[in-house]
């Protein structure tokens, strides 16, 4: 019996999470820890310089130049808060013997679920739920340090043979800029480089 992916919902053979989110979890986890430190070079905005904030700072007034999002991010913490109390659940549901883990920073908790992420695929119910808050974590870092996340290009449908009566899959298949390797999230269908001008030319006429 085919599951099902926590976060994209596309069917898998086993498991709580496919490998296409598992691989792009484990992206995240590894980037977090940069953009979280690029933070603080972005609490004064580029209008401003050190000594403009240090002479606000000193006289009392509601003119700031401090980027607040930033500075609210900074002192809630909650990029470590977030991987700390994933890294609680996860140990507790693999080891629950284990006493809860004391909070170690960012990197170390996103290493630690780095580590531990081909079990959380496997067998850990809520991996859907945690990648989808390391995605949106990942997306709010990248929006305060002006990196957005990079839009998916939409290829086209994909034209896979299948036993059904439609004969073809019709699955949307979409690309990250740069991306060479896709497989589709239905039939698991790969498409290489060299595919993707033949993606489009079998396109049906009105997806064309």
């Amino acid at each position: 019996m085919n599951a099902e992916c926590g976060l994209c919902e596309s069917p898998i053979p086993a498991g709580y999470l496919c490998e296409r989110d598992a691989v792009a979890l484990s992206a995240r986890l590894a980037q977090l820890p940069d953009l979280d430190s690029e933070l603080s070079m972005h609490l004064v905005p580029a209008r401003s310089g050190f000594g403009e904030m240090v002479a606000t700072l000193s006289a009392a007034g509601p003119r700031s130049p401090i980027n607040e999002a930033v500075f609210d991010e900074l002192h809630d913490n909650r990029a470590a808060a977030v991987a700390h109390s994933w890294r609680v659940d996860v140990q507790r549901e693999r080891w629950p013997q284990h006493t809860p883990p004391p909070a170690s920073g960012l990197a170390a908790d996103c290493r630690w679920l780095g580590m531990e992420l081909d079990w959380i695929a496997a067998e850990y119910p809520a991996a859907g739920e945690l990648a989808r808050e390391v995605r949106e974590l990942e997306a709010q870092l990248r929006s305060l340090v002006g990196d957005p996340v990079p839009r998916r290009q939409r290829l086209g449908l994909c034209v896979a043979s299948t036993d059904d009566e439609d004969g073809v899959c019709g699955a949307v298949i979409s690309r990250l800029p740069g991306e060479t390797r896709l497989v589709c999230r239905w039939c698991r269908c790969v498409y290489e480089a060299k595919d993707f001008l033949m993606l489009g030319h079998f396109q049906p006429k009105e997806n064309a």
